[in-house]
């Protein structure tokens, strides 16, 4: 092999370390950084890229897909002096790679303390049962206090969330008593309301029949007084009409009158409880007879024997 042959081969692995030195391939979901003697220079996204052989070279292999870190259990002080033990995880992603790479160091060890700090503060601030009741403000919280702190790192916080919140024993014991009355407090609440709005609502009831029987009474009365009004006025006007046929003389109107009248002291007599033995005359001529004497009393009370109007039997003048 000649010295021709030998600078040939020597030239294609020059060609070849220059293409290998040159061109860079950046995986999916990853950014590199580009430095050229120490100096941060550009970012390449993912696919083929190319750079200045033997004078840039890669600095930074930046994770761009989002990722999730375990917050360790630590304990809690509430405001109200209770201790708790609470742990959690946080999701960020990086969106700035030259901002991740070479604005902090050990990125997550960073946004870890970062965090921990806060649940502390948050948490801190708090009662211990707004504390247990409340892990949605606690985490939303968290969110915008982290995320505003690592911004200049060219990280976002997606999310933050509190796994566990451990009290102790005896004041999760404590708790308990305390739910457990509150429970039975609510509970006789409940049956006093209850039994109050049932005595009130009987109260409107019995109110209400009272009323309803006393209306009920009143149109009674009403009807009662109309009947005995229009009963009053019908006699009244057969009164006035049986009075008006006796002033003009009419015998056979006073003989209805008395006739009518007696027939119901009568029955009266008749009906009478305490009455066994009634002693009458049951012939219908003594009863007429009866009525004719009246009837003759009736004329001699017009004045004469002879009145203005006769109807019925006239008796003998001349003896």
């Amino acid at each position: 092999m000649d010295g021709f042959s030998i600078s040939i081969i020597v030239g294609a692995v020059l060609v070849i370390l220059v293409l290998v030195a040159g061109v860079k391939t950046v995986t999916q979901g990853y950014n590199f950084t580009v430095e050229r003697f120490g100096r941060y220079m550009r970012t390449l996204k993912p696919g083929l890229s190319l750079i200045i052989p033997f004078v840039d070279g890669i600095g930074r292999k930046i994770n761009m897909m989002e990722q999730v870190l375990d917050v360790p259990h630590q304990e809690v002080i509430t405001r109200d002096n209770a201790t708790v033990t609470a742990n959690g995880v946080t999701f960020y992603q990086i969106m700035d790679a030259a901002a991740a790479a070479y604005e902090v160091t050990n990125l997550e060890h960073a946004i870890l303390n970062l965090t921990m700090t806060n649940i502390r503060t948050v948490m801190g601030s708090m009662d211990l049962d707004e504390l247990l009741s409340n892990r949605d403000g606690i985490n939303q919280r968290l969110l915008q206090v982290v995320d505003a702190a690592v911004s200049p790192w060219g990280v976002k916080i997606t999310r933050i969330e509190i796994k566990d919140i451990d009290p102790p024993k005896d004041l999760v014991a404590s708790m308990a008593r305390q739910m457990k009355a509150e429970r039975e407090k609510r509970a006789t609440i409940l049956e006093s309301e209850g039994k109050r709005q049932s005595a009130i609502l009987e109260a409107e009831g019995e109110k209400q029949a009272q009323v309803l029987e006393a209306e009920g009474r009143k149109e009674a009365a009403f009807r009662d007084a109309e009947a005995r009004e229009r009963s009053a006025e019908a006699e009244a006007k057969a009164t006035q009409m049986v009075s008006e046929a006796i002033a003009n003389g009419d015998v056979q109107a006073v003989n209805y009158f008395v006739a009518n009248n007696y027939i119901k002291a009568l029955e009266s007599i008749a009906k009478s409880p305490n009455q066994k033995v009634l002693m009458m005359p049951l012939e219908a001529a003594s009863v007429i007879g009866a009525v004719g004497g009246i009837a003759e009393i009736a004329r001699e009370a017009f004045g004469g024997d002879k009145p203005k109007r006769q109807t019925g039997r006239v008796p003998n003048s001349e003896g």
